[in-house]
């Protein structure tokens, strides 16, 4: 059995407690490792290490922090085929289809960070007096707090890892229990790559004790978070004062208008509702059609769900495999239930293979009314809810209902009538005749200010704003 340890100030060691926790494959529920059980004391004991290389990383010149970068992306890259089955295993996700794609966008990440940072420039405002100068310059934040889940366990942590990396932060990374098995491997990867001891320290165990402590710590400087709303929440509150950056929960409302492409939108829509079993916070799992264009959308779709192949991660013929959690296919089983008492017929799936297990088949509701919980909330599953509406304005009226405002799609062969929708969706991103969940890891990703979708914008440069503060320096010029 693998046994798996901390790292903390550079150094692989045993939780000050003792304890472990187990690693299980989602697809077969077999343990695949024990991993150590961090404390508040393992906590205390990596933010002062971070405490410690904090002020090393900062004075380091910007090539010195791009050269870091640019060999974690080396390291990703060599390792990539032994990350990809550790994610498939540990995540659920189908090694070729989408494990393999994950690993090397992180390696992507890195490599963007090198070159973003080289150009991460500060300004010479002008002063009043014509002898004095000002400088404003932007400093890394200190030691920083990451908390990851589980749905994109190497990819969203490279999001905050490598910007951090790059601006001279030191990082605390406490990874979602579900999948610190692999979050250990890519850490180990990353460690042996070259990077400075304490620049990055990991702690696992459950986030209501080491994740609390952690954003809770008077010496973490800053909070970058990605996971459900109820718990970014938490988070803010916890933190507060502290710079935060948060990508919270967002359930992809597509609304697809009756002059729209519809075999085109069909295949966003199962694509955006079924890649990684549904568990993206983009995930298409609201469709709101016009009623004259929903019965031969949900044929379209039907046709796209037939073509899922659905099995063990470790196939490459795979292209969805098991939920990640109980929690998420409970969360299914209630929300289709509540969908078919309000009159929602399941056209396709609706059930598990079996009572225990955590492969779900993809699903397909037609007629659901915008009352539902799966309009109203974010289910996280393989699901297409076909919500029929009468206009446009009905169906940005129910999209900005949940008030959510991460990532939206709309679909018609107007360029007018869509502008027009796409300026009245309070979303971070909308995609125009895409997916909801078309993003690339270098474009800025974020909620809509007022909304439950989090704060800061993740991607490329704009980690790097986040992750920086800018100090303003003025200084008297004596003339000649």
């Amino acid at each position: 059995m693998e046994q798996h340890r901390l790292h903390i100030g550079g150094e692989w060691v045993a939780a000050t407690g003792g304890g472990t926790f187990p690693a299980h494959d989602p697809a077969t529920g077999a343990r695949i490792a024990d991993l150590a059980l961090g404390t508040v004391e393992d906590v205390d004991l990596a933010v002062r290490a971070a405490r410690l290389a904090a002020p090393g990383l900062a004075a380091a010149s910007v090539e010195q922090r791009a050269a870091w970068c640019e060999a974690a992306a080396d390291a990703v890259v060599a390792h990539a085929d032994e990350l990809a089955r550790i994610l498939a295993e540990d995540q659920g996700k189908p090694l070729v289809a989408e494990a393999r794609g994950e690993v090397l966008t992180a390696a992507k990440g890195f490599r963007d960070a090198a070159g973003h940072v080289r150009h991460l420039d500060g300004t010479v405002p002008h002063a009043e007096d014509p002898n004095k100068k000002v400088l404003c310059v932007r400093r890394a934040r200190g030691v920083y707090a990451v908390i990851t889940p589980w749905n994109f366990p190497v990819n969203i942590p490279t999001e905050y890892l490598a910007p951090a990396l790059a601006t001279g932060n030191a990082v605390v990374w406490v990874p979602a229990p579900s999948t610190s098995r692999i979050a250990v491997r890519f850490a180990e990867v990353l460690i042996g790559s070259g990077i400075p001891a304490g620049a990055l320290n990991l702690v696992t165990g459950p986030g209501a004790v080491v994740g609390d402590a952690l954003v809770g710590h008077p010496d973490v400087d800053a909070v970058g978070f990605t996971g459900s709303t109820a718990t970014g929440l938490s988070i803010a509150r916890r933190a507060a004062g502290k710079p935060l950056l948060l990508e919270l929960g967002g359930n992809g409302p597509t609304i697809v208008l009756d002059d729209a492409d519809l075999a085109g939108a069909a295949k966003a829509i199962a694509a955006g509702a079924y890649f990684n079993g549904g568990q993206v916070c983009a995930a298409t799992e609201v469709v709101l059609v016009e009623r004259g264009v929903h019965d031969e959308l949900a044929r379209l779709v039907l046709e796209e769900t037939r073509k899922v192949v659905q099995g063990d991660p470790l196939d490459p013929a795979t292209t969805m495999g098991p939920l990640n959690n109980e929690a998420t296919a409970q969360k299914m089983d209630a929300h289709i239930l509540d969908a078919e008492e309000r009159g929602a017929g399941v056209a396709a799936g609706g059930r598990r293979a079996d009572d225990s297990s955590l492969f779900y088949a993809p699903t397909v509701l037609t007629d659901v009314p915008a009352e539902a919980d799966v309009v109203r909330f974010e289910t996280f599953g393989p699901l297409v809810p076909l919500v029929p509406v009468d206009s446009a304005e009905e169906a940005v009226r129910i999209a900005q209902g949940p008030q959510f405002g991460l990532s939206s799609a709309v679909w018609s062969r107007s360029a007018s009538r869509a502008f027009a929708v796409a300026e009245r969706l309070r979303t971070g991103i909308v995609n125009i005749n895409d997916s909801s969940t078309y993003w690339e890891i270098h474009m800025p990703f974020g909620g809509g200010s007022g909304t439950l979708s989090g704060l800061g914008r993740l991607g490329g440069m704009h980690t790097l704003l986040e992750m920086t503060e800018i100090k303003t320096i003025t200084f008297d010029v004596t003339t000649f």
